[in-house]
């Protein structure tokens, strides 16, 4: 199957950036979007023109019911208060996936807010963030981009292969070959050093890739495993 097709790349760009696009699906977009510089270009024109139309819509202020609910979901508090109603999902294919797509995104937000809020060592605040998350949306790590770092903090949700490394590389929306970031940690918070690259180039994306023990040993990434976009903060 052709991927390049412009209808094609419109589609599982639209798709990705939304949140629709899943499981195996996700994952092979993931692996186009390293390797093919049109993909790339798709996914920052769709990213600019939603981001846009998200931008353009009135704040409104969630029940309170609605965080004490994520927090439930999460784990962070036992059980919801009394007063707080669970909603069934619907029984559609098609309103169970867009309430998952959803939920994925609330939760990635709302554990990314928690962990920023957590008693740490006192850092600049940072500028952008992005959420790494697993092939069933949960989530890996959070990235924190400073004015002079990248503070990284593994999640319990990631479970580490043997002998292996995790690496982050910086995809450029102008097709030029990924720059390798630095390791993740497999656990607790880690730092790496902020590339001069995000100020000179479009970012498309932060790729991971899983490497063998020390990092990659061609300078490109040997097998691309997630992909995350960055946000303004």
């Amino acid at each position: 199957m052709n991927y390049l097709t412009e209808e094609r790349k419109n589609s599982l760009s639209s798709e990705y950036v939304l949140g629709t696009l899943q499981g195996r699906a996700r994952l092979r977009y993931q692996s186009l979007l390293i390797e093919h510089r049109p993909m790339r270009q798709a996914l920052w024109r769709w990213e600019k023109h939603l981001n846009a139309l998200g931008a353009a819509l009135p704040e409104q202020t969630p029940d309170a019911s609605v965080w004490v609910r994520i927090q439930a979901r999460l784990g962070f508090i036992e059980t919801p208060p009394d007063n707080v109603v669970a909603f069934e999902a619907k029984s559609q294919p098609e309103n169970r996936w867009r309430w998952l797509a959803a939920a994925a995104s609330v939760a990635a937000i709302a554990l990314a807010l928690v962990l920023i809020r957590q008693p740490a060592v006192v850092t600049p605040e940072p500028s952008q963030i992005a959420v790494v998350q697993g092939a069933k949306a949960e989530a890996l790590w959070l990235i924190e981009l400073t004015e002079s770092q990248i503070n990284i903090q593994a999640t319990d949700q990631f479970s580490p292969a043997s002998n292996k490394d995790y690496e982050l590389w910086l995809v450029s929306a102008d097709g030029r070959a990924p720059i390798s970031l630095g390791l993740l940690p497999e656990q607790g918070r880690a730092s790496l050093a902020r590339s001069e690259l995000f100020d000179q180039v479009t970012v498309a994306a932060l790729a991971v890739s899983l490497e063998p023990p020390g990092g990659s040993p061609t300078g490109s990434p040997t097998e691309v495993l997630y992909t995350a976009q960055l946000v303004a903060m």
